[in-house]
Order: C-alpha cells, then sequence, then structure tokens
C-alpha cells in the first residue's frame, strides 16, 4: 500500500520531478504517522467535524457512532493506492458526501469542499463533483473496518471504475486518509488566545507585516515566493496574553474533540520576541485572503531570519489557537 495523500494542485503547475519530490516526501511522512496512529486512537474515538459556509455556520461534529448508523451505501471501486493489484475491486461502505452536503447545506457562492486528515494533509473537490457523483466517506472495506494502514478509520473514496474519467481529475493523490474534518467553502477566520477569541477585524487592528517567503507547506500554494501579509505573535500576545515571556506557545492547528492533532508547534517566547513569526492573514500582491484549499483562513509563517534561528520549525495551517503552556 502506498500512502498518498494530500497533494492538491497548486497555482502555479509544478514540473513532473516537482510531484515526485513531494509525492515521496508525503509517503514517508505518511509511514512514520500510520506507525503511530496503529498505536493510538481507536474507531470509536473517530469523530468528522463538519465547517465552514454551512447552512449555519456552525460546526457540526459527528461520532463514531453516529458515523456507523449513516454508513449505508457501498461503492465497488478499483483503490489506485493499492498498487499490488490496482485492477482489484473492493466493496466500500461509507457515508456519501452528497447526504452531509444536503443535510448540513452549503452557502450560494461555495464551489469547493475540503477534507481535511487528521495528519494535517488536506484535497479539495469541486462542489458540483461531490452532489453529481458518488464519492463516498468509506469505514468499511470488503465488510471490514478500514485499518490504519489502508487509510482508516475513514476515507476518502472515488468511484474510479464506475466513471473512469475521475481518475484524470481526481488520481491517487485525492484519496486522503484519516479524514477529520469537512470544510465547505472556507471558514471565518477566528483564533482563540487563552479565553479570548480573535476575529478577522480584531487582528487587522494590530500591527500589520508583509513578508515574501516561499510558503512551507506546499498544497495549494505557488512553487515560488509569495508576498504574505498577516500580524506578528508576539503583537497578538504583548495584547491578549501579556504574562508570555515566560511560557511556551502551542500553535495548534485544526482537530476535532477525542482527536490528537499533529498539525501543531510548540514555540519559545524567545522564538517569538527574536524574529517575525506570523500568522497570515492574506496574501499576494491583491492581499487576498486565504481559502480553505489553501489551509486558510490563518496560517502560520516564519520570516528568513526565522528559519535556522528556530531550527525550521514547521509551519501550520488551519490555526485556530495559540495555547499558553505554564
Amino acid at each position: 500500500m502506498i500512502t498518498a495523500v494530500g497533494l492538491g494542485g497548486c497555482t502555479d503547475q509544478p514540473s513532473d520531478e516537482q510531484l515526485e519530490v513531494w509525492r515521496a516526501e508525503a509517503i514517508a511522512r505518511n509511514e512514520k504517522i500510520m506507525a503511530d496512529h496503529a498505536k493510538s486512537t481507536q474507531p470509536q474515538e473517530w469523530n468528522l467535524a463538519i465547517q465552514g459556509e454551512t447552512t449555519t455556520g456552525k460546526t457540526v461534529t459527528l461520532n463514531w457512532q453516529q458515523l456507523q448508523s449513516i454508513a449505508s451505501t457501498n461503492l465497488k471501486t478499483a483503490d489506485p493506492n493499492y498498487i499490488l493489484q490496482p485492477d482489484q475491486v473492493f466493496d466500500f461502505r461509507g457515508i456519501p458526501v452528497s447526504t452531509l452536503l444536503k443535510k448540513y447545506g452549503y452557502q450560494p457562492d461555495v464551489t469547493e469542499v475540503t477534507f481535511i486528515a487528521y495528519n494535517s494533509y488536506q484535497v479539495t473537490v469541486d462542489l458540483y463533483d461531490l452532489l453529481k457523483y458518488p464519492i463516498i466517506l468509506a469505514i468499511a472495506n470488503n465488510g471490514k473496518p478500514i485499518s490504519r494502514a489502508q487509510g482508516g478509520p475513514i476515507y476518502l473514496v472515488f468511484p474510479h471504475s464506475q466513471y473512469p474519467h475521475l481518475q484524470q481529475q481526481y488520481p491517487e493523490s485525492f484519496w486522503i486518509f484519516y479524514v477529520s474534518n469537512i470544510v465547505v467553502g472556507t471558514e471565518a477566520m477566528r483564533l482563540k488566545v487563552g479565553k479570548q477569541e480573535l476575529n478577522a477585524a480584531d487582528l487587522e487592528k494590530l500591527p500589520q507585516i508583509t513578508v515574501t517567503e516561499t510558503v512551507g507547506y506546499r498544497s495549494g500554494w505557488p512553487s515560488g515566493k509569495v508576498q504574505l501579509h498577516g500580524v506578528r505573535l508576539r503583537d497578538i500576545l504583548t495584547v491578549n496574553a501579556p504574562d508570555f515571556l515566560a511560557k511556551e506557545i502551542v500553535v495548534q492547528g485544526k482537530t476535532t474533540p477525542s482527536q490528537n492533532n499533529l498539525n501543531s508547534v510548540i514555540l519559545t517566547a524567545n522564538d517569538i520576541k527574536k524574529c517575525d513569526i506570523f500568522l497570515v492573514t492574506k496574501w499576494g500582491d491583491e492581499k487576498k485572503t486565504i481559502p480553505a484549499r489553501m489551509g486558510g483562513p490563518l496560517t502560520l509563517a516564519f520570516g528568513s531570519d526565522c528559519q535556522t534561528k528556530t531550527n525550521g520549525l514547521r509551519w501550520v495551517n488551519f490555526v485556530e489557537e495559540l495555547v499558553i503552556k505554564p
């Protein structure tokens, strides 16, 4: 089994060589993650969060029992990630994404839906295709729960055998493993800092910074340097958590209840003081908002002066919270 997830399309067309490098990186990282997952979260503890521009705009979290009760659709298709026998047809059971979209709704201007894995990878699928084709969130394969090694407990599956033309549009990299979050359109910007919750207007009031850098995670972004606009962490914390200097700060990406999330980094107060570590709220010359397909609306970035000083700490997408540790 090759673990290929979350290398969605880039704004600039990458070369074949770049795609191969990215895929190799994804495979190596996911092999380690799968080994860790096999020792941790059990299926009955798994949740699926549906967020973003739904009818209500509120997050809905479905627990494992609820998911089991509505996973009644079967889809027979080959699995492009099963390289041992690529033509073998599997009988997947799961939940049509269209069922969830019809139940929880979507705003009129929504055109795409982003699926996020437990390990922070994401893929974005056209809303029209999700409504038209039987694309499912599978929880069983050939009558058995989907193991971690096979992408479980929730695996995004496309009807390649029934609709062969989808193979080119949604190849194996779109069959995302460990699905934990669905973002309809893009969420509103919210950042929790201690007991405070900040929105886009709150962040806009703070001193702004513009840095030109190559984005540290590639999915959805141009491959070269782009302008990144946002707010330094030290400015956010000075206003909302002035005692942060004696503590560590966890920049936390997307997570769901009962699931630890791998999309986070721990920074020291010294890291935050000595160089430009910031949350990106907009990007490009036109200062566009960051859609979910690019890890937005809020992402962590490091200025070039920080790259060596912080030992190359990982950039974080879908940032939701700054956790201040004692």
